[in-house]
């Protein structure tokens, strides 16, 4: 005879934590909930940053990105904008400081 505890299959394991994960748990600490991340562009703002100018331009960059687009309300076409023109900025910067 088998007790029902042993009819029990295990728990499935938690779940990895992603970055979503992270990104909602970071902007409600922060106050910003309800707040959209376009976590693609600032991925990809960070990469340009890292790659053109230096690896650590990327958290910096994305920082001045995200302070400017707060002094000017936050709107998503202003993040959107100045991330276009940070990246610009990057990559001009690679050109002008490559060897060769």
């Amino acid at each position: 005879m088998t007790s029902p505890a042993d009819d029990q299959t295990p728990a499935p394991a938690p779940a990895e934590p992603t970055l979503a994960d992270w990104i909602d748990e970071a902007t409600a600490a922060l106050g910003l909930e309800g707040h959209e991340v376009d976590e693609a562009l600032v991925l990809d703002l960070a990469r340009v940053a890292a790659h053109g100018v230096l690896r650590p331009a990327a958290p910096v960059t994305t920082y001045l990105v995200g302070l400017a687009a707060g002094l000017r309300g936050g709107d998503p076409a202003v993040v959107e904008e100045l991330s276009a023109r940070a990246e610009r900025l990057a990559e001009e910067w690679a050109a002008r400081h490559s060897a060769g």
